[in-house]
């Protein structure tokens, strides 16, 4: 990604404009949270569904994203369970998050995309730093693109308030969950 003379545009080489819909099946949404603070457990949902609509200036894009509560997976089917229930995402009052923007911008040559995250019925907004993977052709000819996205949020923010206490001081679960969305596109139009 290169960017232009001045802050409002930026070239990003193979961007096309237009509609791109994202590939569940070659895309992904994890995060990471500290365990017993002295670890790190990791899951993925699987992306529902996602659309970018991207105008001639990458800096004006819109991005709807919709990821599976119940496709939740760490691992470990009691825990999976437990992240379900009411306690936690209350997947069957909840059963998505969703991501919608509401802006695009180079800081420092890092591209990062403003919007609202939703989970649990509460939205706050968030911000993904975001690092392009490139463009090409599949054997079939569609033009797809790829890309990695993280943010940092604290999950109480949104709700996620469960918690237990350790003996030995501190508590089971961290605050802050990394969030990684590693997404394929293909280009509709």
């Amino acid at each position: 990604m290169t960017e232009a003379t001045n802050a409002t545009t930026t070239e990003i080489p193979g961007y096309k404009a237009g509609t791109w819909v994202l590939d569940p099946s070659h895309s992904e949404v994890s995060f990471s949270v500290r365990h017993m603070m002295i670890s790190k457990v990791r899951g993925t949902f699987d992306v529902k569904s996602g659309t970018i609509v991207a105008p001639e200036n990458p800096l004006g894009v819109r991005v709807t994203a919709s990821a599976d509560v119940a496709s939740v997976n760490t691992k470990d089917e009691g825990r999976d369970a437990h992240l379900r229930s009411a306690e936690f995402f209350d997947a069957e009052n909840h059963p998505t998050l969703d991501f919608v923007s509401n802006g695009a911008r180079l800081v420092d040559g890092d591209f990062l995309i403003d919007g609202d995250l939703t989970i649990r019925g509460i939205t706050r907004p968030v911000t993904f730093e975001v690092e392009f993977g490139g463009f090409g052709t599949d054997p079939w000819g569609n033009y797809k693109a790829g890309a990695t996205a993280k943010t940092v949020i604290n999950r109480e923010d949104f709700g996620l308030t469960w918690n237990a206490a350790l003996e030995t001081g501190g508590v089971l679960v961290g605050k802050d969950v990394t969030i990684t969305l590693d997404l394929q596109g293909s280009f509709q139009e």
